[in-house]
Protein backbone atom coordinates (compact mmCIF):
# COMPACT_ATOMS: atom_id res chain seq x y z
CA UNK A 1 0.00 0.00 0.00
CA UNK A 2 0.88 3.49 -0.64
CA UNK A 3 0.98 5.58 2.86
CA UNK A 4 -1.84 7.74 2.61
CA UNK A 5 -4.08 5.24 0.77
CA UNK A 6 -7.39 4.63 2.36
CA UNK A 7 -7.25 1.16 4.02
CA UNK A 8 -9.89 -1.44 3.26
CA UNK A 9 -9.94 -3.29 6.53
CA UNK A 10 -8.61 -0.88 9.53
CA UNK A 11 -11.40 1.84 10.09
CA UNK A 12 -9.15 4.08 12.37
CA UNK A 13 -12.03 5.55 14.61
CA UNK A 14 -8.92 7.33 16.82
CA UNK A 15 -5.64 9.05 16.00
CA UNK A 16 -2.56 6.20 15.41
CA UNK A 17 0.31 6.76 17.06
CA UNK A 18 3.80 6.71 15.75
CA UNK A 19 4.07 3.49 17.41
CA UNK A 20 2.62 0.77 18.37
CA UNK A 21 2.14 -2.96 19.97
CA UNK A 22 0.48 -5.68 17.92
CA UNK A 23 -0.90 -8.80 19.92
CA UNK A 24 -2.83 -10.97 18.13
CA UNK A 25 -5.70 -11.66 20.30
CA UNK A 26 -8.00 -8.52 21.02
CA UNK A 27 -8.86 -9.82 23.70
CA UNK A 28 -4.91 -8.99 24.84
CA UNK A 29 -5.01 -6.03 23.00
CA UNK A 30 -8.22 -4.41 25.40
CA UNK A 31 -6.56 -5.42 28.55
CA UNK A 32 -3.24 -4.25 27.86
CA UNK A 33 -4.53 -0.80 27.01
CA UNK A 34 -6.41 -0.37 30.08
CA UNK A 35 -3.20 -1.43 31.94
CA UNK A 36 -0.76 0.54 29.82
CA UNK A 37 -2.63 3.52 28.40
CA UNK A 38 -4.50 6.72 30.14
CA UNK A 39 -7.77 7.57 28.78
CA UNK A 40 -7.69 4.91 25.87
CA UNK A 41 -9.94 5.69 22.52
CA UNK A 42 -11.07 2.63 20.12
CA UNK A 43 -8.85 2.97 17.52
CA UNK A 44 -10.18 0.15 15.22
CA UNK A 45 -13.00 -2.18 15.85
CA UNK A 46 -13.44 -3.18 12.00
CA UNK A 47 -13.28 -7.02 11.52
CA UNK A 48 -13.46 -7.70 15.01
CA UNK A 49 -9.71 -6.74 15.08
CA UNK A 50 -9.67 -4.12 18.31
CA UNK A 51 -7.21 -1.57 19.19
CA UNK A 52 -6.84 1.13 21.19
CA UNK A 53 -4.89 4.52 21.07
CA UNK A 54 -4.07 6.31 24.27
CA UNK A 55 -1.36 8.38 26.43
CA UNK A 56 1.49 6.09 27.20
CA UNK A 57 3.59 6.40 31.13
CA UNK A 58 5.94 8.66 28.67
CA UNK A 59 2.86 11.45 27.88
CA UNK A 60 3.36 10.00 24.13
CA UNK A 61 1.07 8.17 22.61
CA UNK A 62 0.85 4.32 22.03
CA UNK A 63 -1.39 2.60 19.53
CA UNK A 64 -2.14 -1.27 20.99
CA UNK A 65 -4.19 -3.21 18.19
CA UNK A 66 -4.75 -6.66 17.58
CA UNK A 67 -3.26 -8.17 14.08
CA UNK A 68 -5.55 -11.34 14.36
CA UNK A 69 -3.81 -15.24 14.04
CA UNK A 70 -1.83 -15.95 11.32
CA UNK A 71 0.95 -14.22 8.64
CA UNK A 72 -2.00 -13.13 6.17
CA UNK A 73 -3.75 -11.40 8.90
CA UNK A 74 -1.37 -9.62 10.55
CA UNK A 75 0.56 -8.37 7.05
CA UNK A 76 -2.68 -6.76 6.52
CA UNK A 77 -2.92 -5.15 9.89
CA UNK A 78 0.72 -4.17 9.30
CA UNK A 79 0.33 -3.11 6.10
CA UNK A 80 -2.84 -0.80 6.59
CA UNK A 81 -1.15 0.79 9.54
CA UNK A 82 1.97 1.86 7.99
CA UNK A 83 -0.16 3.29 5.67
CA UNK A 84 -1.84 5.19 8.25
CA UNK A 85 1.53 6.22 9.25
CA UNK A 86 3.27 4.11 11.70
CA UNK A 87 6.72 4.29 11.95
CA UNK A 88 7.72 1.28 14.59
CA UNK A 89 6.04 -1.70 15.78
CA UNK A 90 6.32 -4.30 18.33
CA UNK A 91 4.63 -8.07 17.82
CA UNK A 92 3.38 -9.34 21.23
CA UNK A 93 2.35 -12.84 20.85
CA UNK A 94 2.62 -16.67 22.15
CA UNK A 95 5.32 -19.17 20.21
CA UNK A 96 5.83 -23.15 21.09
CA UNK A 97 9.19 -23.73 22.92
CA UNK A 98 10.96 -26.31 20.62
CA UNK A 99 12.30 -28.91 23.68
CA UNK A 100 15.09 -31.74 22.74
CA UNK A 101 15.65 -35.13 24.84
CA UNK A 102 19.23 -35.91 26.50
CA UNK A 103 20.11 -38.76 28.65
CA UNK A 104 18.81 -41.84 28.90
CA UNK A 105 16.45 -40.56 31.46
CA UNK A 106 14.97 -38.45 29.46
CA UNK A 107 15.82 -35.31 30.74
CA UNK A 108 14.15 -32.42 29.26
CA UNK A 109 16.51 -29.65 27.94
CA UNK A 110 15.70 -26.89 26.95
CA UNK A 111 16.39 -22.93 27.78
CA UNK A 112 12.66 -22.14 27.32
CA UNK A 113 10.15 -22.98 29.68
CA UNK A 114 5.96 -21.83 30.37
CA UNK A 115 5.84 -18.27 30.83
CA UNK A 116 9.35 -17.19 29.71
CA UNK A 117 10.05 -14.43 27.07
CA UNK A 118 11.84 -14.81 24.04
CA UNK A 119 13.12 -11.60 21.37
CA UNK A 120 12.70 -13.17 18.48
CA UNK A 121 15.79 -11.77 16.67
CA UNK A 122 14.97 -13.76 13.76
CA UNK A 123 12.47 -15.54 12.11
CA UNK A 124 12.65 -18.61 9.61
CA UNK A 125 10.15 -18.17 6.66
CA UNK A 126 8.31 -21.22 6.55
CA UNK A 127 4.97 -19.69 6.09
CA UNK A 128 3.33 -18.79 3.54
CA UNK A 129 3.03 -15.10 3.69
CA UNK A 130 6.38 -14.14 3.99
CA UNK A 131 7.17 -16.45 0.97
CA UNK A 132 4.90 -14.68 -1.22
CA UNK A 133 6.52 -11.39 -0.02
CA UNK A 134 9.97 -12.95 -1.51
CA UNK A 135 11.49 -13.64 1.95
CA UNK A 136 13.44 -17.13 2.08
CA UNK A 137 15.63 -18.40 4.78
CA UNK A 138 15.81 -16.23 7.95
CA UNK A 139 14.48 -12.97 8.50
CA UNK A 140 15.76 -10.46 11.05
CA UNK A 141 13.97 -8.13 13.59
CA UNK A 142 15.40 -4.34 13.87
CA UNK A 143 18.24 -4.56 15.71
CA UNK A 144 17.55 -1.35 17.56
CA UNK A 145 13.75 -2.29 18.44
CA UNK A 146 15.49 -5.76 19.81
CA UNK A 147 18.38 -4.30 21.80
CA UNK A 148 15.52 -1.93 23.61
CA UNK A 149 13.51 -5.35 24.05
CA UNK A 150 16.68 -6.95 25.26
CA UNK A 151 17.65 -3.63 27.74
CA UNK A 152 13.96 -3.41 28.99
CA UNK A 153 14.38 -6.89 30.26
CA UNK A 154 18.23 -8.20 30.88
CA UNK A 155 17.09 -11.88 31.15
CA UNK A 156 15.11 -12.40 28.90
CA UNK A 157 16.54 -14.65 25.99
CA UNK A 158 17.04 -13.79 22.05
CA UNK A 159 16.93 -16.34 19.62
CA UNK A 160 15.47 -17.54 15.88
CA UNK A 161 11.52 -18.67 15.75
CA UNK A 162 10.38 -20.82 12.70
CA UNK A 163 7.35 -19.06 11.59
CA UNK A 164 5.06 -21.61 10.14
CA UNK A 165 1.20 -22.21 9.07
CA UNK A 166 -0.23 -24.63 11.11
CA UNK A 167 -0.90 -24.01 14.49
CA UNK A 168 -2.10 -27.69 14.83
CA UNK A 169 0.83 -29.94 13.19
CA UNK A 170 0.29 -33.58 11.91
CA UNK A 171 3.08 -34.34 13.53
CA UNK A 172 4.90 -31.66 15.91
CA UNK A 173 7.68 -33.72 16.53
CA UNK A 174 8.76 -33.93 13.41
CA UNK A 175 7.74 -30.72 12.57
CA UNK A 176 9.40 -29.64 16.15
CA UNK A 177 12.82 -31.49 14.73
CA UNK A 178 13.25 -29.59 11.54
CA UNK A 179 13.31 -25.87 13.41
CA UNK A 180 15.67 -27.22 16.06
CA UNK A 181 18.05 -28.33 12.81
CA UNK A 182 17.27 -25.05 11.04
CA UNK A 183 18.37 -23.47 14.29
CA UNK A 184 15.48 -22.20 15.68
CA UNK A 185 14.29 -22.40 19.47
CA UNK A 186 10.67 -21.64 18.83
CA UNK A 187 7.82 -22.06 17.02
CA UNK A 188 4.99 -18.99 15.84
CA UNK A 189 2.47 -17.95 13.03
CA UNK A 190 3.11 -14.57 12.46
CA UNK A 191 6.76 -13.41 12.88
CA UNK A 192 8.13 -14.00 9.48
CA UNK A 193 5.13 -12.05 8.20
CA UNK A 194 5.66 -8.79 10.26
CA UNK A 195 9.20 -9.24 9.35
CA UNK A 196 8.98 -9.17 5.81
CA UNK A 197 6.69 -6.72 5.67
CA UNK A 198 8.75 -4.37 7.83
CA UNK A 199 11.71 -4.83 5.45
CA UNK A 200 9.20 -4.27 2.46
CA UNK A 201 8.18 -0.84 3.68
CA UNK A 202 11.25 -0.03 5.46
CA UNK A 203 9.14 0.19 9.15
CA UNK A 204 11.66 -1.32 11.93
CA UNK A 205 9.75 -4.18 13.41
CA UNK A 206 11.11 -6.31 16.36
CA UNK A 207 8.61 -9.23 18.30
CA UNK A 208 8.68 -10.31 21.86
CA UNK A 209 6.96 -13.46 22.67
CA UNK A 210 5.27 -15.71 25.42
CA UNK A 211 6.47 -19.51 25.53
CA UNK A 212 2.45 -20.85 25.53
CA UNK A 213 3.81 -23.77 25.06
CA UNK A 214 6.28 -26.63 24.28
CA UNK A 215 6.81 -29.55 22.66
CA UNK A 216 7.85 -32.52 24.96
CA UNK A 217 8.50 -36.11 23.42
CA UNK A 218 5.87 -35.52 20.40
CA UNK A 219 3.20 -33.80 23.13
CA UNK A 220 2.09 -30.26 23.27
CA UNK A 221 2.47 -29.16 26.61
CA UNK A 222 0.13 -25.93 27.59
CA UNK A 223 1.07 -22.96 30.09
CA UNK A 224 -2.36 -21.95 32.76
CA UNK A 225 -4.92 -19.52 31.80
CA UNK A 226 -3.19 -17.53 34.92
CA UNK A 227 0.30 -18.04 33.99
CA UNK A 228 -0.44 -16.78 30.39
CA UNK A 229 -2.26 -13.93 31.73
CA UNK A 230 0.54 -13.09 34.42
CA UNK A 231 3.11 -13.48 31.34
CA UNK A 232 1.39 -11.28 28.79
CA UNK A 233 1.02 -8.52 31.19
CA UNK A 234 4.99 -9.15 31.32
CA UNK A 235 5.80 -9.00 27.94
CA UNK A 236 3.06 -5.93 27.28
CA UNK A 237 5.53 -3.94 30.01
CA UNK A 238 8.64 -4.87 28.81
CA UNK A 239 7.50 -4.06 25.01
CA UNK A 240 6.23 -0.65 26.24
CA UNK A 241 9.13 0.17 27.60
CA UNK A 242 11.23 -1.42 24.59
CA UNK A 243 9.08 1.25 22.80
CA UNK A 244 9.96 4.25 25.20
CA UNK A 245 6.25 4.31 26.47
CA UNK A 246 6.54 2.83 30.14
CA UNK A 247 8.66 1.03 32.78
CA UNK A 248 8.65 -2.61 32.43
CA UNK A 249 8.83 -3.46 36.16
CA UNK A 250 5.77 -1.27 37.28
CA UNK A 251 3.13 -3.17 39.70
CA UNK A 252 -0.56 -4.04 38.04
CA UNK A 253 -2.39 -6.20 35.97
CA UNK A 254 -4.76 -6.95 33.31
CA UNK A 255 -7.76 -8.00 35.28
CA UNK A 256 -10.53 -10.13 34.31
CA UNK A 257 -10.39 -9.87 30.38
CA UNK A 258 -13.21 -11.72 29.86
CA UNK A 259 -15.36 -9.39 32.20
CA UNK A 260 -13.93 -6.62 30.88
CA UNK A 261 -14.03 -7.68 27.42
CA UNK A 262 -17.94 -7.03 27.38
CA UNK A 263 -17.30 -3.72 27.55
CA UNK A 264 -15.38 -3.19 24.56
CA UNK A 265 -17.13 -4.90 21.29
CA UNK A 266 -18.36 -3.22 18.10
CA UNK A 267 -21.59 -0.91 17.84
CA UNK A 268 -22.72 2.10 20.37
CA UNK A 269 -19.43 1.65 22.65
CA UNK A 270 -16.63 1.71 19.63
CA UNK A 271 -18.44 4.78 18.43
CA UNK A 272 -17.80 6.29 21.17
CA UNK A 273 -14.13 5.83 21.09
CA UNK A 274 -13.63 4.83 24.34
CA UNK A 275 -12.58 1.58 26.52
CA UNK A 276 -15.52 0.92 28.67
CA UNK A 277 -14.80 -0.36 31.94
CA UNK A 278 -17.13 -3.32 33.31
CA UNK A 279 -20.12 -2.56 34.93
CA UNK A 280 -23.27 -0.25 33.65
CA UNK A 281 -20.90 1.14 31.25
CA UNK A 282 -19.96 -2.14 29.42
CA UNK A 283 -23.97 -2.72 28.62
CA UNK A 284 -23.22 -0.49 25.67
CA UNK A 285 -20.82 -2.98 23.98
CA UNK A 286 -22.42 -6.14 24.27
CA UNK A 287 -22.45 -6.79 20.52
CA UNK A 288 -18.76 -7.84 20.79
CA UNK A 289 -17.45 -9.96 23.13
CA UNK A 290 -13.68 -10.84 23.93
CA UNK A 291 -12.47 -14.37 23.89
CA UNK A 292 -11.60 -15.66 27.58
CA UNK A 293 -8.28 -16.00 29.16
CA UNK A 294 -7.64 -19.23 27.61
CA UNK A 295 -8.11 -18.03 24.32
CA UNK A 296 -4.96 -15.91 23.85
CA UNK A 297 -2.54 -17.13 21.28
CA UNK A 298 -0.39 -16.48 18.58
Amino acid sequence: MIRGAVPTHIRPTAPLAERALLPADPGLALALAQALLEAPRMFNHSLGLWGYTGRAADGAPLTIQSTGVGGPSAAIVLEELISLGLLRAIRLGTCVGLAALHGADGELDTALGLGDLLVADTALAGDGTSRALGASGALGADPDLSAALCAASPTTRSGCVASGDLFYEPSPAEAAARALEAGAVAGDLESAALFAVGARRIVPVACLLVVSDVVFAGERRRIDDDGLESACERAGRVGAAALGAGDPDEAGGLGAVGEAGEAAGAGEAAGAGEVAGAGEAGEAGKPGSVPGRAGRGA
